[in-house]
């Protein structure tokens, strides 16, 4: 069944100027326990999908994407999430639990860089427009300045100065659902103001 996304009741110049939002009636889940007995246990199939090493499926998904969101966070649990993209096969995979992200230029702020230096913990999302599939891999992270393949990491005649290397700690697919649900990749769901 189609749906449709709901449009705000009220104008986005009304909800912006207002203070906060009422929370009567808001109730908060408090426990695992509680969250184990609303949702029920996880798939068996969910569990064993999840891997540390990579497969020759994944090294294929990670040569044809041209696109990540790396998620990390400070020393006080800040988090951030932030795109990277070039080229499809932009990540540079030093072995089967080991792989590296390039820096290119950009505003400077390094929030995933300020927070590994931080945190080592990072995860990672890869997404291939218009396909299903949806890579997540969490692992510790590492800021280089310089490696041996730093050179196979040049783009457009412009070497990294920097790269987040990732160890994996664990890796899987996806469910594709919300890729569904959303439309993401059909272009009659885009926004013709975009």
């Amino acid at each position: 069944m189609p749906t449709t996304a709901p449009s705000p009741a009220t104008p986005a110049g009304d909800i912006l100027s207002r203070g906060p939002a009422d929370r009567a009636g808001h109730v908060e889940l408090r426990s695992a326990e509680e969250l184990r007995e609303l949702l029920g246990p996880p798939h068996q199939l969910v569990i064993d999908k999840v891997r540390q090493r990579l497969t020759p499926d994944d090294l294929d998904l990670l040569g044809r994407s041209p696109f990540c969101l790396v998620s990390t966070s400070d020393a006080q649990g800040n988090c951030d999430v932030s795109p990277r993209g070039d080229l499809p096969g932009f990540t540079h995979v030093l072995d089967a639990t080991t792989l590296a992200l390039p820096d290119r230029p950009g505003k400077r702020r390094a929030d995933t860089f300020h927070n590994v230096l931080e945190n080592p913990h990072a995860g990672l999302l890869y997404l291939i427009p218009g396909s299903k599939d949806v890579l997540r891999i969490n692992g510790r992270a590492r800021v280089l300045t310089d490696a041996p393949f730093f050179d196979a990491m040049t783009v457009r005649g412009q070497r990294p100065t920097l790269a987040l290397l990732l160890d994996i700690d664990e890796i899987y697919l996806h469910c594709p659902a919300s890729l569904r649900r959303s439309g993401v990749w059909e272009p009659q769901t885009w926004s013709a103001s975009g």
